[in-house]
């Protein structure tokens, strides 16, 4: 299992983190996904045999969200 926090621009409405959220954990390979308001951040948890980190940042992405930053923790 990896960890990696993206960390997206200014995140400007609250309903942004059901929407980023439900994306990312209907995910094939994803086992969690966190928003993290205040800090624009996604927390996500993923099984790296199953979902490439690209993927999920083309997905966030196609959102409507811009990646700043990918760390892995």
């Amino acid at each position: 299992m990896e960890k990696i926090i993206f960390q997206l621009e200014p995140l400007t409405c609250p309903s942004c983190i059901k929407k980023i959220e439900t994306v990312l954990q209907r995910t094939a390979g994803v086992e969690s996904a966190k928003v993290m308001f205040n800090s624009s951040k996604v927390k996500v948890e993923l099984n790296e045999a199953e979902v490439r980190v690209e993927k999920l940042k083309e997905t966030l992405e196609k959102l409507g969200y811009s990646v700043l930053s990918m760390k892995v923790s």
